[in-house]
């Protein structure tokens, strides 16, 4: 084994001391796991949230104690891109409505302090998304307090829910300036043309002893391809302290997405954060197992994990999921967000940064495919069939949350009438009804993107699919065509009634009541290169659960393979037929557009 760097033996050093200072809280680990912490990741359905667009519990926060109209608190809710007023007590208010859904857990946007408005003079947004961070220690005043959280992860668990957060380490809030662009858009400076032995990336003077990427005790002020700067004034917004410090930081520039740029370019202006550094490491450690130590939630979603260093994760994992444990949560869900369609580049990031688990890019992109007809149902089958590629194999695949789409791509609703614009009511209903079952049956941790539930399309991507729950004033908003209602806006979008909600809801429930749709192995059993016929069994011990789709528009009449053992069978969803008929033979029939769901608990 070769020397370690002092680069290394820093890190290791101060992620050990991280972990000493994890045995605290273990007191609560001795005990038995409520019920609902001995779920596996596996076993939940997922609802995710953007509490600003969620429900208004409270409208003295709107504003976040700011002054000065919409440019500076970032309220203004005729506005897509800034507050609407939505907050964490609204989240805790509608758990009943969360719950009825069939949702087991809850992922919360990022709650964290934001720098409110943000822009170009004519192009500010607000954060209302909450990836815009200045303190990592506190809950934006725009969302509500502290004791607002607490309030609500104790409500979520004395249901048996979990409770999720967003966090973000790859940047913070656009707070550093560069001196060379007074515009605060600087192209990126590669390592190759300004590496950090060059005094100020400029004039190509060496640097003697100069910081060689690795030892970071040699690491200067002066050694960045631009020159950073805090504007007067904005010394100490961040939080903690140490981040206001330009040397925890890249300073390289504006992202290009593509190549070193993906990992140490600013994403789009926004303060790339030297994640190299053992410093940096430590001190997220220490961030973010605080809000583990102080409030026992359950999960975190990863945001841009895909734009952090490997090196970071393997650090970082391994001490929240000793942070969890010895909280007394032996099943803290961590998945990262690695924003690619591709199986091999999404286990990448299962295999060499050790993250435990990915949001599905894969999955999203094939079942929107098949479920619009767009491909073969041998599309999302190949998919599947890549599980074996990531770490742990069919295993971790069960844990990866599954989705249809997303606050930065878009909503479900929305992919199926961009690819049909003239699509008719009842084949749109079914179209996404079909995609929601085919995400509620399949492997993985089914994600409910809020509002879905409602029929909300939304127009496009990131703002155009953040609408409100409640009452909106936003007119793009109020005009979209809804799934399984021609009602238009503004209105209180809460109802249980919907005929969307109510699918989704039994889907949901079924799955939770079915282990071997939550955990059971998953054997892809038919599958063409054209749209129609897709079937596939969760096995789980003797119980076959058997899901059976047809994405076409004629009917199907097919056998298809079970297991042997696998002879009387009851419905879950659809007309299943008692017997199998001839051993390792099930026989269906579906219309178009339709699914059913059969089980067996075998001889």
């Amino acid at each position: 084994m070769s020397a370690l760097t002092p680069w290394r033996r820093t890190l290791l050093a101060m992620t050990a001391l991280s972990a000493l200072n994890m045995g605290a809280p273990a007191t609560a680990a001795s005990a038995a796991p409520a019920p609902y912490l001995q779920r596996k990741p596996q076993d939940e359905v997922i609802y995710f949230v953007l509490p600003d667009r969620f429900e208004n519990g409270d409208a003295a926060n709107d504003h976040g104690g700011l002054r000065g109209g919409p440019l500076v608190d970032g309220f203004d809710p005729t506005r897509a891109g800034f507050y609407h007023g939505g907050d964490i007590k609204g989240v805790t208010k509608r758990l009943d409505y969360i719950q009825g859904l069939g949702a087991t857990a809850v992922w919360l946007a990022p709650i964290f302090t934001n720098r409110a408005v943000q822009g170009p003079p004519g192009h500010e947004s607000a954060a209302h998304h909450g990836y815009w961070i200045t303190d990592f220690t506190d809950v934006d005043p725009h969302l509500g307090t502290r004791a607002d959280f607490k309030a609500l992860v104790d409500a979520a668990h004395a249901r048996g829910m979990k409770v999720y957060m967003d966090i973000v380490v790859n940047h913070t809030a656009d707070v550093i300036q560069y001196k060379e662009c007074p515009d605060s858009r600087c192209a990126y400076r590669g390592v190759a043309d300004y590496p950090y032995v060059r005094k100020g990336g400029v004039d190509g003077a060496p640097i003697n002893d100069g910081f060689d990427g690795k030892d970071f005790s040699k690491l200067k002020r002066s050694d960045w391809a631009y020159t950073p700067f805090v504007p007067a004034g904005q010394e100490h917004v961040k939080k903690p302290d140490w981040l206001n410090d330009p040397i925890y930081y890249h300073n390289r520039g504006d992202s290009t997405f593509a190549g070193e740029s993906s990992l140490l370019g600013d994403f789009a202006t926004l303060d790339d954060v030297f994640t190299e550094n053992p410093r940096v490491v430590a001190g997220f450690i220490e961030v973010y197992g605080a809000w583990i130590d102080q409030f026992g939630i359950d999960g975190f979603r990863i945001d841009t994990a895909r734009h952090v260093n490997p090196e970071f994760w393997q650090a970082f994992v391994p001490a929240m999921l000793a942070r969890a444990k010895a909280k007394g949560i032996p099943n803290f869900h961590i998945f990262g967000e690695v924003f690619d369609p591709d199986v091999a580049a999404l286990a990448r990031h299962t295999r060499v940064d050790k993250l435990p688990a990915v949001l599905d890019f894969a999955f999203q992109s094939a079942a929107t495919d098949v479920a619009i007809a767009r491909s073969g149902t041998d599309r999302l089958a190949t998919v599947f069939a890549g599980d074996a590629v990531y770490e742990g194999g069919e295993a971790t695949a069960r844990q990866l949350p599954t989705f249809l789409g997303n606050h930065d791509m878009g909503r479900i609703g929305w992919f199926v009438l961009k690819a049909r614009p003239g699509i008719g009511d009842d084949e749109l209903l079914a179209r996404v009804a079909l995609a929601n079952a085919l995400m509620l049956t399949a492997r993985g941790a089914p994600t409910i993107y809020y509002g879905d539930e409602q029929g909300f399309t939304g127009d496009g991507d990131y703002s155009d699919s953040r609408e409100d729950m409640f009452e909106s004033q936003v007119a793009s908003y109020n005009d979209n065509r809804l799934v399984g209602s021609s009602a238009k806006g503004p209105f209180s979008a809460f109802r249980t009634d919907g005929v969307l909600y109510r699918r989704i809801a039994e889907l949901a429930k079924l799955r939770v009541a079915t282990p071997a749709l939550r955990d059971g192995r998953q054997v892809v059993r038919a599958a063409s290169d054209k749209p129609g016929l897709l079937a596939f069994s969760r096995l789980l011990d003797k119980t076959e659960a058997l899901a059976v789709f047809n994405t076409g528009d004629k009917p199907i009449k097919a056998n298809v393979p079970v297991e042997a053992r696998s002879v009387a069978w009851r419905s879950l969803h659809g007309a299943c037929a008692a017997t199998a008929g001839a051993p390792g033979s099930y026989s269906i029939e579906l219309k178009p557009l339709d699914y059913m769901i059969c089980v067996s608990e075998g001889r």
